[in-house]
């Protein structure tokens, strides 16, 4: 199969990771695309979050109905900060058969360079990347000098044309602190998940 992998905190999952999911999906030609909420990613160690069992409800609330999404809780599993090069070559291990491709936003194709081991990264998954308001796509020939590749190692890169939405997690936990609509931000589900749960309420 080809499987879309898509890494991060989701909290919360707001429409612009569905619409990124599905965008890649479609013109990536995915069979599946995987959730991955990763339990303390190592950029975001000094960040408070919310319970990994409720960022993964909420996923699930979210991709309900669409039968080529699911959650691999893979992450959970694990000790210490979530390395995406780490991530990538457990889940080759367990389904050998599988081509990845990795799900990122603009932001982090341009950060991509400063992750833990990139050239590994590139080595086990293709990239596909949806363009950010306001932030300049590298093409694989600047990845490859940011990440100082040989000149013989491919480099599998594919921008998603998808509807500039700039939706942040972080702005929607703010909106919810300061009482405000998040509504038609996130799925409804969700929505009504966070205010029952009153998740983000006291965040500082």
């Amino acid at each position: 199969m080809r499987v879309g992998i898509f890494g991060g905190t989701f909290d919360p999952v707001h429409l612009g990771h569905l619409i990124l999911a599905e965008q890649a999906r479609d013109q990536g030609r995915l069979d599946e695309v995987w959730f991955l909420p990763a339990p303390r990613p190592p950029q975001k160690e000094e960040q408070s979050l919310t319970r990994y069992d409720q960022r993964v409800e909420m996923l699930q609330l979210a991709i309900a109905g669409q039968p080529a999404f699911r959650i691999d809780e893979l992450e959970k599993e694990r000790d210490g900060p979530s390395y995406t090069v780490d991530t990538l070559a457990e889940l080759k291990r367990r389904h050998p058969g599988n081509e990845l491709l990795l799900l990122l936003g603009g932001d982090a194709l341009a950060d991509l360079p400063n992750w833990r081991d990139p050239a590994g990264i590139l080595a086990q998954a293709g990239l596909l990347v949806m363009a950010r308001p306001g932030v300049s796509l590298l093409d694989a020939e600047q990845l490859r000098q940011r990440i100082a590749l040989p000149a013989g190692v491919a480099v599998s890169l594919q921008f998603l044309q998808t509807p500039q939405i700039d939706i942040a997690s972080r702005d929607l936990r703010r909106r919810v602190r300061e009482g405000r609509s998040i509504r038609y931000l996130v799925p409804r589900a969700v929505e009504m998940y966070i205010a029952h749960h009153k998740l983000y309420a006291s965040e500082s």
